[in-house]
């Protein structure tokens, strides 16, 4: 099988793995298993023996260490196989825009949906390259099947070339990223890797080692209910608490009007009946510091608005979700710095950045794998405007292999 980087990504989109927040099995949809059980099938025709899927929905694999050198750290590479649940990635046609020569791309199943430059400036960059689209009606799944792609890609070159040095290098792939549970019973102790990397980032060249630190927050509401033809006076309607809470979070202080290092408090559940009611939001803020500062700005809101309800009560939950990977990241510089190192021998300048957001390399990396991300190469993620260009993907292959070999060129002999 002559594979590429974009025959594999083709061929992985085209299966269905969109993940469910409302599922509480892991993995939430066994149909992400259908891509998994297909990545062991070809992990294992190219030499990878020890690749299999666990019952949990990971795969797992070893690339054997084909250098006389001891003390290579083991490194694991890592992308998620699931889709979002945002937008439907249930029969994907995936378009190949071959030489790409500038200009808005119309897609062809739905003329209303175009990828327009002056929204996505990256375009620009891709003059002369192969982009690659769906045709309107779903998301593309480049978040993440490019990074699976890209990483098996640079498996089958490593194990096809042994003359290219490099250390024992561990394969993983996970399930339930993108509802916040891709790494909850991965077996690290199994994976016996030293750090790792995630292929989950966007443009060209970009490494990422620091995200949103994260919590979740969920207010229960207890009104007052009472018969409406009787209510004056006695009732405490729990909608009305809510929508008087929501109502008073600081607009500066939302998604839509933050950028840059600006945290944000975001609602995203509103639930309830006249006695109980239901906000769920989320918190974001680069430090733990600015996540306890937003926290207790919404409680002071809440108790103000539950001042005007005496007969009301409130109940509020924090819960720690994930934290800002730099924390870790910082006490092992050389895991970054080789990164930007086989990013400028793969011919790029290497820009080095944060997400808003979060990655698997998040929760890995304070699970004691620390773990920044790379590029895979992705635009406009969870959309039906979705690209990536080939040559992007290519040059992710191409820092895998360069990552390798610096680090094993820099052990001792």
């Amino acid at each position: 099988m002559n594979d590429t980087v974009l025959s594999r990504f083709l061929r992985y989109v085209a299966i269905d793995t969109q993940s469910d927040p409302s599922s509480t099995s892991q993995p939430t949809t066994e149909k992400q298993k259908d891509l998994g059980r297909l990545l062991v099938e070809e992990l294992r025709s190219i030499g990878v023996a020890d690749a299999h899927l666990d019952e949990h929905g990971y795969v797992y694999g070893t690339i054997p260490a084909n250098t006389g050198k001891a003390q290579v750290p083991v490194i694991c590479f890592c992308s998620h196989m699931d889709t979002a649940p945002d937008f439907s990635g249930t029969g994907v046609k995936p378009q190949v825009i071959e030489n790409y020569r500038g200009g808005d791309i119309v897609l062809p199943a739905d003329a209303t949906r175009i990828i327009r430059v002056a929204e996505h400036p990256e375009l620009a960059n891709q003059i002369g390259n192969d982009i690659v689209t769906t045709d309107g009606t779903t998301l593309l799944g480049a978040d993440d099947k490019a990074g699976i792609a890209e990483i098996m890609t640079a498996a089958a070159e490593l194990m096809a070339n042994p003359q290219i040095p490099h250390g024992t290098i561990k394969i993983l792939f996970t399930p339930d990223e993108e509802v916040g549970r891709g790494v909850n019973r991965v077996d690290l102790q199994k994976l016996g890797a030293d750090f790792a990397y995630t292929l989950d980032g966007e443009t060209a060249g970009h490494i990422e080692d620091e995200t949103f630190s994260a919590d979740g927050v969920d207010i229960e509401i207890t009104g007052v209910a009472i018969h409406p033809g009787f209510a004056k006076g006695r009732m405490e309607n729990a909608i009305r608490i809510a929508a008087a809470i929501i109502d008073r979070l600081p607009k500066h202080m939302a998604p839509e009007t933050t950028e840059g290092r600006e945290g944000f408090l975001h609602p995203t559940d509103l639930s309830g009946s006249m006695e109980k009611a239901h906000i769920g939001l989320i918190v974001r803020d680069f430090t733990v510091e600015g996540l306890k500062e937003k926290e207790r700005l919404l409680e002071k809101i809440v108790r103000e608005v539950m001042k005007d309800h005496p007969g009301s009560s409130y109940r509020m939950k924090i819960t720690e979700q994930y934290r800002n990977m730099k924390e870790v990241l910082e006490r092992s510089p050389a895991i970054v710095e080789n990164a930007l190192e086989a990013i400028r021998r793969a011919g790029m300048e290497p820009v080095r950045g944060s997400i808003r957001g979060g990655t698997d390399g998040s929760r890995l990396s304070f699970m004691g794998l620390p773990c920044p991300n790379l590029f895979a190469g992705g635009h406009a993620f969870h959309s039906p405007l979705e690209w990536v260009s080939r040559q992007d993907m290519e040059k992710a292959v191409q820092t895998i292999v360069e990552l390798v070999q610096v680090w094993e060129e820099q052990a001792p002999a």
